[in-house]
């Protein structure tokens, strides 16, 4: 809880945090470090995605699934990776969706501050992970605590634009009111299902389309490039 320093969220979440379910999990998650495990992103990232998209000035959610499990890799965005790291497989496929369909530069790192601080909530389905271990929390509680996110952004009166990538993140949004935001779905980025499905991945305009929608209401586009 430290780590969530965004007034605004902390007032919207604050039943949320103050749940059994929001205890078990942090019991659960000291667990893990008293035995030595190394846990990702680090304490003070858990919260990025929050902390750097204040709930007044969300215009876009991305819903990933769980952090990157490499040394280095996740900050606590979904997708994104630190500076100096690789961007993975899947976000590789990110950036060549945006180059081809909102002609951004070819960018020179993985780091999607950019985007979050324009108001793209990059939210990870799960904010924690064992060290190579994919989806080592999952089931742990935090799935409670996105989907208290995700209400509350749901329940914003303006429009939001949610790029769904996959189905996990197309059934983690399943309540959205699709009268009142704007929803995109395709498949997932990664190069298994980029392809694939009736709505693939690539080729979907997804970002061309997130700014049309924006325009129509009445909301400045958001800069794809990532710097």
């Amino acid at each position: 809880m430290a780590s969530l320093t965004e007034q605004t969220w902390k007032e919207k979440l604050s039943t949320t945090f103050e749940s059994e379910s929001f205890a078990k999990l942090a019991a659960f998650l000291e667990i893990e470090r008293k035995m030595g495990a190394t846990i990702y992103p680090p304490k003070e990232d858990i919260f990025s995605a929050l902390n750097l998209c204040p709930f007044d000035k969300i215009k876009v959610v991305i819903v990933g699934q769980d952090p990157y499990h490499g040394p280095g890799q996740g900050h606590g965005l979904a997708f994104s990776v630190r500076r100096g790291v690789k961007p993975p497989p899947s976000l590789q496929n990110v950036f060549r969706e945006a180059i081809d369909d909102v002609g951004i530069a070819t960018p020179m790192h993985g780091n999607l501050e950019h985007w979050a601080r324009q108001g793209v909530l990059l939210l990870n389905t799960v904010l924690t992970v064992r060290r190579g271990e994919a989806n080592s929390h999952a089931g742990q509680g935090w799935e409670r605590v996105t989907d208290a996110i995700i209400h509350v952004v749901n329940a914003k009166s303006d429009g939001v634009v949610f790029l769904l990538w996959g189905n996990p993140a197309h059934k983690k949004a399943a309540s959205v009111d699709s009268a009142n935001h704007f929803i995109i779905r395709s498949s997932h980025p990664s190069p298994l299902g980029a392809t694939k499905t009736k709505s693939p991945f690539l080729g979907s305009r997804c970002f061309s389309r997130a700014n049309d929608a924006l325009k129509k209401m009445g909301k400045d586009p958001i800069d794809w490039n990532v710097k």
